[in-house]
C-alpha cells in the first residue's frame, strides 16, 4: 500500500465505495421488486448515501472519474514494461515446451478420437470407394505423365558447328522436357480432386496430399532443369559445376523438399481430425528430425574437389548450426529460426539462380537472341522473385497476416509491413533501372557512328551518343530518390517535411554554388542548341580537342596530342565546331618568277582529278583540289593559292597526299619551288683584303713563335 502513494490510496477507496454502492443498489432492487412498494420504502438508503450517489451523477465527477480510470492502467503498463525482454523470451519458450510436452502425453487419446472421426466419415461411402479415390489421387499424375512421354518423345538436341547454337538448343530442349511434363502431372493430379465427391474431412486431406504431390513433382523438374543449366560448358570448355556435384546436391535438395512437402501435408491432415495445436507441434518437431538428418548427411557426404580434403571444422560447425536451428524451432523462437535459415539458404539460392541465368546468357543465340529486355527480366527478375518470396514468407512465419499488416494494428506490424514493402520497392526500382539501362545501352550500341550510311544518319547517331548517357544518369538519380522516399514513407516517416526541406536546401545551394548551377544550365543549353556532339572536334578559347564524354556540369576534350581536358560548361563560351557539314582547306605555294603559271594550273588540275579517282579519297571530297590563282608577288617568289572542300576531319589525310603528289608533279614538269637565298660578293676589294691580312701578320707577338 505504501508503494501506491496517497493519490493511489484515494483512487482505490473511491473505486471501492463506488462498486459497493452500485452493488447495494442492485441487491436492494433484486430483494425488493416494484410489486412490493412497502418493502422498497423500508429499504431506502440513508441520506448520506443518496447524497453521494447524486454527487457521482454530476458531469464534473463523471469526467474526473473517467480520467482517473484511463490513467489507472498506465501504472500497470509501466510496471509491465519493466520486465526484461530476456525473461519474456524464456517464459515464452517454457510455455511452448510445456504445451508440446503435455500434448505428447495426450496423443494416444487424440489418435483414438481421430479414428472415430474417420470411421464416421468413411461409413456412408465405404472403405473401398475412399481407398480407390485416394489411390487414384496418388497415381493419376504419374500415369498421365507417362502417357504424355510416350506420345511426345524427348526432343533431340541439334548439333551445330557453332558451339553457342548447340548450347542454345540444349537449353531449349531441357526447358521443354523438364517443365512441360510437370505441368501435365499437376493438371492430371487435380482431375481426381475435382471429379470425385469427397466427404468434407476427406476433401481437406485430399487437397493437402495433392499440394504435396505437385510441389514434389515441380521440385524434381526444376532441380533437373537447374542441373542441366549449371553443367553447361563455358566459353573455355570447362563446366561451371561438375555434373557429379550438381547431381549430388540435386538429390539431397529434392529429398529435403519432398520430405518437407509430405510432412506439411501430414500436419495439415491433422487439423480436420481434431488434433490439438500441441499435438501437431509435437508431430512436426519429430518430423523435423528427419529434415535435420537429411541436412547433416548432405554436409558430411558432400563431394570435394580432386586433391582437396574434407573440412571437418566446417562439417561440425554446420551440424551444430542445424541442431541449434531445430532447438530454436522446438522452443518457439520463430524469428531467430528463420533468420538462421535465410542466412544459409538465401545466398545459395541466389548463387544457383545466377549460375542458371548465366547459362541462359550463353544460350542467347537460340533463346534470348538480341533481346536485352528479356535477358534483364530473367536475370534481375529471378533474383527479385526469390528475395520477395523470402520476405513475404518471413513475415507470414512470424504471424504477420496480410490483413493485420494492412491495418497496421501494432508497432511490430507497421515495422514489418514497412520493411517488407521497402524490400519490394527496392527490388522493383532495381529491376526498372536495369531495364531502362539495358534499353538505353541497346540504343547506344545501335547508334554507333561507324555504322552510319549517310551523313544525316551519322549526325543523328552522334546526337544520340551525346544525349542518351546524360539521360541515363538523370534517370538513375530519379529512380533512386523516388525509391528512397517510398521506402521511408512505408516505414512511417513523414516525407513531406523532407521534400520541403530539400526544396529549401536546393535554393540555398543554388545561391551558394552559383558556378555549379551556371555550369549545369549552360550545359543544358549547349545540348539543346546541338552545339557539339561526342566525337566532334571543337575549339573554345584556349581549349580544343575531340569531345569524348559529358557529365552534368563539364565536357571532356581529348587534344590531338593526347592530353584530356575537363572543361566546365560555364567556361566554354563561344564554341567553334570543326566537324559540321564541310570544311575548306587552303594551300599556299611559292614558285619562282620564271614559272609558267598556265602549266602549273594544268598540273594541279590533273592532281585534283587523281584524288577524285582514288577510291579512298573520293567519298570524302566535295570539291577537288584547284588552283585559285596568284595570291601575291613576294620578295623572292610568286605566291599561288590552292583550295579544296572536304568532309570535316578528312582534309588532313587528303592534304598530306596532295602535297606529296604536287612535289613529284612539279619536279617532273620543271616547275621549281622558290626559296630565299643570300649572296655575298667581294668584287673590287681584293687590295684592301690583302693589306688587312699583312697588317695582321705584322702585329703578331714574338712569343707566339715556336720554341727551339
Amino acid at each position: 500500500m505504501m508503494g501506491l502513494g496517497a493519490r493511489g490510496i484515494l483512487q482505490l477507496l473511491i473505486s471501492i465505495i463506488f462498486v459497493l454502492a452500485v452493488a447495494g443498489v442492485a441487491i436492494a432492487q433484486t430483494a425488493n421488486p416494484p410489486s412490493a412498494p412497502a418493502s422498497a420504502t423500508a429499504a431506502q438508503p440513508p441520506a448520506e448515501v443518496r447524497q453521494m450517489l447524486e454527487l457521482m451523477q454530476t458531469p464534473q465527477v463523471k469526467e474526473w472519474m473517467a480520467t482517473q480510470m484511463k490513467a489507472a492502467p498506465t501504472a500497470t503498463q509501466a510496471e509491465t514494461a519493466e520486465v526484461s525482454a530476456l525473461s519474456e523470451l524464456v517464459g515464452h519458450a517454457r510455455r511452448h515446451v510445456e504445451m508440446v510436452s503435455d500434448a505428447a502425453m495426450a496423443i494416444p487419446d487424440e489418435v483414438a478420437s481421430a479414428s472415430d472421426i474417420v470411421e464416421r466419415e468413411v461409413a456412408p461411402s465405404g472403405w473401398v470407394l475412399i481407398t480407390t479415390e485416394v489411390v487414384m489421387l496418388f497415381l493419376a499424375g504419374a500415369l498421365v505423365e507417362l502417357l504424355f512421354r510416350i506420345v511426345v518423345p524427348k526432343p533431340q538436341i541439334r548439333q551445330s558447328d557453332d558451339e553457342v547454337m548447340t548450347i542454345a538448343h540444349h537449353a531449349t530442349a531441357n526447358l521443354f522436357y523438364r517443365i512441360v511434363p510437370a505441368v501435365v502431372f499437376a493438371v492430371a493430379t487435380l482431375v481426381p480432386l475435382l471429379a470425385f465427391n469427397w466427404p468434407p474431412i476427406t476433401r481437406s486431406m485430399a487437397i493437402a496430399i495433392a499440394i504435396a504431390l505437385i510441389v514434389a513433382r515441380f521440385a524434381v523438374a526444376l532441380g533437373r532443369l537447374l542441373v542441366a543449366l549449371v553443367t553447361l560448358p563455358r566459353a573455355d570448355g570447362e563446366r561451371q559445376i561438375s555434373r557429379a556435384k550438381a547431381l549430388f546436391w540435386f538429390r539431397r535438395c529434392a529429398l529435403f523438399v519432398i520430405y518437407f512437402a509430405f510432412g506439411w501435408a501430414a500436419i495439415q491432415v491433422m487439423v480436420p481430425l481434431g488434433f490439438s495445436d500441441g499435438a501437431r507441434y509435437f508431430v512436426a518437431y519429430i518430423l523435423g528430425l528427419g529434415l535435420f538428418a537429411i541436412a547433416v548427411e548432405a554436409v558430411w557426404s558432400r563431394p570435394v574437389e580432386e586433391g582437396e580434403h574434407r573440412n571437418l571444422t566446417l562439417s561440425w560447425g554446420l551440424t551444430i548450426y542445424f541442431g541449434l536451428l531445430w532447438v530454436l524451432w522446438v522452443t518457439g523462437f520463430n524469428l531467430l529460426l528463420w533468420i538462421g535459415i535465410y542466412t544459409v539458404l538465401l545466398p545459395r539460392a541466389l548463387a544457383v539462380a545466377t549460375l542458371a541465368v548465366r547459362s541462359l546468357h550463353r544460350a542467347e543465340a537460340g533463346l534470348l537472341a538480341q533481346r536485352r529486355i528479356a535477358t534483364v527480366l530473367l536475370d534481375r527478375g529471378v533474383r527479385a522473385l526469390i528475395i520477395t518470396a523470402a520476405a513475404f514468407w518471413f513475415g507470414r512465419m512470424l504471424g504477420l497476416a496480410a490483413d493485420r499488416m494492412a491495418a497496421g494494428e501494432t508497432m511490430v506490424d507497421r515495422i514489418a509491413r514497412g520493411a517488407i514493402g521497402g524490400i519490394v520497392i527496392l527490388l522493383a526500382a532495381d529491376l526498372v533501372w536495369h531495364l531502362a539501362r539495358a534499353y538505353i545501352n541497346g540504343k547506344l550500341d545501335e547508334a554507333r557512328v561507324d555504322g552510319a550510311a549517310t551523313d544525316e544518319e551519322k549526325a543523328r547517331r552522334a546526337r544520340l551518343q551525346t544525349l542518351l548517357p546524360i539521360f541515363r544518369n538523370i534517370l538513375a538519380v530519379i529512380i533512386a530518390v523516388i525509391a528512397v522516399l517510398m521506402v521511408l514513407s512505408g516505414l512511417g516517416v513523414q516525407i513531406a517535411p523532407l521534400i520541403a526541406g530539400a526544396g529549401v536546401v536546393g535554393v540555398a545551394v543554388g545561391f551558394g554554388a552559383q558556378t555549379i548551377v551556371k555550369d549545369v544550365i549552360s550545359g543544358m543549353f549547349y545540348l539543346w542548341d546541338d552545339a557539339f556532339r561526342v566525337g566532334e572536334y571543337i575549339e573554345s578559347g584556349s581549349h580544343k580537342g575531340v569531345v569524348e564524354a559529358f557529365s552534368l556540369r563539364s565536357v571532356k576534350l581529348r587534344h590531338h596530342r593526347g592530353p584530356l581536358t575537363t572543361v566546365p560548361f560555364g567556361e566554354l563560351g563561344a564554341v567553334k565546331n570543326l566537324n559540321r557539314d564541310w570544311t575548306i582547306d587552303k594551300i599556299t605555294l611559292n614558285v619562282t618568277y620564271d614559272t609558267d603559271l598556265v602549266k602549273a594550273k594544268k598540273v594541279i588540275k590533273q592532281i585534283g582529278q587523281q584524288l577524285l579517282d582514288n577510291p579512298d579519297y573520293s567519298p570524302h571530297i566535295i570539291e577537288t583540289l584547284k588552283m585559285k590563282g596568284v595570291e601575291q608577288f613576294g620578295e623572292f617568289a610568286i605566291v599561288i593559292r590552292l583550295a579544296m572542300m572536304t568532309k570535316p576531319g578528312e582534309q588532313f589525310v587528303i592534304r598530306r597526299n596532295a602535297l606529296a603528289m604536287i612535289r613529284n608533279a612539279f619536279k617532273e614538269n620543271g616547275i621549281e619551288f622558290a626559296v630565299p637565298t643570300v649572296q655575298v660578293s667581294s668584287e673590287g676589294h681584293e687590295a684592301d683584303a690583302r693589306a688587312a691580312a699583312a697588317r695582321h701578320l705584322s702585329q703578331r707577338p714574338n712569343s707566339e713563335e715556336p720554341a727551339v
